[in-house]
This record gives structure tokens, C-alpha cells and sequence, in this order.
């Protein structure tokens, strides 16, 4: 059974490798460019937008500018994110999600909830009812983006506005463009596709609109300001000398995964800010979410490997060959971790596992896999395979899932700072924002 599980693990990693390929993604490209074009087609971009996701709504602002700047054609489609399946703590990922759009419309200058304190959830099933009542009509992008702006103000009376005697419901019209979401490959809102690529949130717009310049679709050949903002204003931005007060900041934690990709990709901007605030980097590493009884579908897999890909890019991470370290390599790899902590090696080892499974194709699950990840990081191997025969890190691994999921958040990587905790790899200029307003005498947020 474990040879069999060995092969299925190596196949699946060969497969992603093609999948992540460049020329293969570069194909992709042209086949769906050559296909546009001898079907006649216009560039048409799919926006999925659910209403009570806050993702949705900051996406939905910025819709207008996009469509007036590219000459494209920009499909709406009321939806809601698939099922429990690929979002295994709804409820915990709800309430994240609110505080952490709070953040970000903050800092992107969007007004989030300042007509009330919550999201209009009471009109909710009416207000959608009212959509659905509207899909067809020329205005309704324009009223959708009303509807998601009264719900994520808190303007109450703005909703009620949009209600009215309507005969429609929107349960058959979600489950339809549900069926489309899942049919094109994804399963989560505050989504774009285009030509075979999908592009979540504000934090991915970026990569759409550099696709849409390379294809002379840019009606100015200039940038847009409003979109422009947006990768102006999550720029991770770090102070030249370390802040006075930064000394008695508690230290920065990485909750971190072996398997994660994004924990991978994490690890730089990690260590470039706790240097930059002189703080001390705590690693706290957790058992990969499969290993917790957190399946991840295809769908969901074939998105974060490949989205994770470009991030790479976009940072100069290296990340080519991958070898699926879900199992034993994962657990191999925690034990050698609290080994190499103990030797004042753990940062050496994070680097050289991470560019062995994401770059390489290292088989961390083999001793001799290992063994040239431990000797790359100046660990002594004899050492290295004694400390794997221990348990302990089990317990220690139990600790930070239960201290993560207080935090209210299942995945990784989060950045930590005593009560402020951020979800995601791309919330590393957020964790730097945050940090400098505690070291200019500001409280900085609480999560």
C-alpha cells in the first residue's frame, strides 16, 4: 500500500510539473487566443461575485474602471463560492474575511462598513431575490455593484431601496452560475476568468491586467490610476534602521507548512521584516491540512499551485520542479526542523527544504532526499536521522493548530504579532503596516 501511495504521490507531482510549465502555460495561452479569434469572439472577461463576500465587494469597485479602460467584454454573474469541500470552516472564514477586508479597504481608501456596523445580513435573501429579478437587464452590473455596496457599508437603507415586489428568487440563478464556476475549473467568488486563467480578488487583478496590456487591449496603452493604487498601496515597504520601539515588540510568528506552498513563497518576506524591525522570527510549524482531515479538491489544488507559481515569480522565488511532500516528508521534515532549531540551523533549513520541494523535486520523504536537503544546510546527518525517530514535535505541532485556529484562521502560512494575525503570503506588507503604526506609538489593529 505505501509503494502504491509512493507512485501516486510521485505521478501527481509529475503531472503539476507539466501543469506549471511555462511553455505549456504559454500554449494554453495562444490556443485560447487562436480559438477567440476563429470563433469571432470579443475579449470577454467572467466576474463571479457573491454578495455577502467581502472579496466580492472590493473587486466590485474597482469593475467600472476596468471595463472603461479595456476594450473587453465584462460578464456578471451572481454566484456563491462551491461547497464545504473546498471551504472546510465557513463560519471561521466569514468572520476572517470581514476583518480582513477592513484591513484592506483601509488601506486601498474604500469605504467597508462605515454606514453601519455590520453587513445588511437581515435583507440578505431579498436583496438577492431583487438580483435575480434584475440579471438580465442591461443595468445589472451596475446594480449588482449598488447591491454589494449598500451590504459592505452597512447602509441599511440603501438595501432596502433595491427591494421590492419581486417574483424571481435567486436560488436557481446562483445554482446555474454555480454550475458555470465549476465547469470553467474554479470554486470561490471575487473571481475573473480569462482565456483558461483565474484570477482571485484585488490581490490578482494585477496579473489580468498585465495579460490584457501584453494582448493590445488597453485603450490608452497607459496605465489606470485607480487600478494602478492597488499594487501602490500593497507594496511591502520596510523601515532603512530598526525603530526604538520595535525593542519592545513581542517577537514575529510564522505559522508554517512544509506542503504549503504559500508558507514557501513566505519565508523571505518573513525574515526580511523581522530583521528590518529587529524582531526575533518565531517558526511555528503545523501538519499540512491534508494530514488534518482537510482534504484539498483538484480544482482547488490546480488554482493555489499554479497562482503560487506566478507569485514566485513575481518575488524571484525559485520555483521550477515540485515534489509533493504531503505524509512522511512532511513529518520528516518537522522533526529535522526542531532538530535544526536546536542547532541554531532552523533558518538555513527552512530555506534549503522549501527550494528542494518547490524548486527541485527533492523527495523529502527518502533518506537520501533528506540527507542532501541536512547537509546543504550544515546539519550533521547521523545527528539528523536519530532526531528522526523522535515524537515530540507532535505535541508541539498540536499546540500551534489549536493557538492557528484560535486565531480563527485553518491555513497557512499567518503571520503573527501578538494580537494581530494576518492570513495569507500576501499580507506581508499589511503584518509591515502594522508594525510600524505599533513603533510610531499608533495601537495598531486587533484581529
Amino acid at each position: 500500500m505505501g509503494r502504491k501511495l509512493s507512485l501516486k504521490k510521485k505521478l501527481r507531482s509529475q503531472l503539476l510539473n507539466v501543469y506549471l510549465d511555462y511553455p505549456y502555460v504559454e500554449l494554453q495561452r495562444r490556443v485560447a487566443e487562436w480559438r477567440r479569434r476563429i470563433a469571432g469572439k470579443p475579449h470577454q472577461v467572467s466576474v463571479f461575485l457573491q454578495l455577502d463576500d467581502p472579496y466580492s465587494y472590493l473587486l466590485s469597485h474597482y469593475l467600472p474602471q476596468f471595463a472603461a479602460h479595456y476594450a473587453v467584454v465584462v460578464k456578471i454573474y451572481l454566484a456563491q463560492a462551491l461547497g464545504n469541500e473546498y471551504t472546510p470552516q465557513p463560519g471561521m472564514l466569514a468572520e476572517y474575511a470581514v476583518r480582513d477586508c477592513q484591513l484592506l479597504a483601509r488601506e486601498l481608501g474604500v469605504p467597508f462598513l462605515d454606514k453601519g456596523t455590520a453587513p445588511v445580513v437581515e435583507h440578505r435573501r431579498a436583496l438577492l431575490d431583487a438580483l435575480a429579478n434584475e440579471h438580465e437587464s442591461e443595468n445589472f452590473p451596475e446594480t449588482l455593484r449598488t447591491a454589494l455596496n449598500a451590504y459592505w457599508r452597512g447602509d441599511t437603507e440603501g438595501v432596502k431601496r433595491l427591494i421590492g415586489p419581486h417574483k424571481a428568487t435567486a436560488s436557481p440563478l446562483i445554482e446555474k452560475n454555480q454550475a458555470l464556476l465549476a465547469s470553467l475549473g474554479h470554486y470561490n467568488c471575487a473571481t475573473l476568468y480569462y482565456g483558461g486563467e483565474w484570477y482571485w480578488g484585488v490581490d490578482r487583478l494585477h496579473y489580468l491586467l498585465a495579460r490584457l496590456d501584453g494582448l493590445g487591449v488597453n485603450r490608452t496603452g497607459k496605465p489606470n490610476t485607480a487600478l494602478a493604487s492597488i499594487r501602490q498601496a500593497m507594496h511591502l515597504n520596510l523601515p532603512g534602521a530598526v525603530p526604538d520601539k520595535a525593542r519592545s515588540l513581542p517577537p514575529l510568528e510564522l505559522f508554517y507548512s512544509f506542503r504549503s506552498p504559500y508558507a514557501y513563497i513566505s519565508l523571505r518576506s518573513a525574515y526580511r521584516i523581522a530583521k528590518a524591525f529587529g524582531l526575533r522570527l518565531e517558526v511555528r510549524p503545523v501538519l499540512p491540512m491534508v494530514m488534518r482531515g482537510l482534504p484539498i479538491p483538484k480544482a482547488k489544488l490546480l488554482y493555489i499551485v499554479r497562482d503560487a507559481k506566478r507569485e514566485a515569480a513575481r518575488l524571484g522565488i525559485p520555483f521550477h520542479r515540485i515534489s509533493d511532500a504531503a505524509g512522511p516528508g512532511a513529518e520528516r521534515c518537522i522533526a529535522t526542523f526542531f532538530y535544526a532549531k536546536s542547532q541554531g540551523k532552523e533558518r538555513e533549513f527552512l530555506f534549503e527544504a522549501g527550494n528542494a520541494i518547490w524548486n527541485e523535486a527533492t523527495d523529502v520523504a527518502t533518506d537520501d532526499g533528506l540527507r542532501m536537503v541536512t547537509e546543504k544546510a550544515g546539519l550533521f546527518w547521523p545527528e539528523v536521522s536519530a532526531a528522526l525517530g523522535t515524537n515530540d514535535w507532535r505535541a508541539i505541532c498540536e499546540a500551534n493548530r489549536e493557538a492557528m485556529t484560535d486565531l480563527g484562521v485553518w491555513g497557512v502560512p499567518v503571520f503573527r504579532l501578538g494580537d494581530t494575525a494576518l492570513w495569507g503570503q500576501d499580507r506581508d506588507w499589511l503584518i509591515a503596516r502594522e508594525i510600524e503604526d505599533l513603533c510610531q506609538g499608533g495601537e495598531g489593529f486587533m484581529v
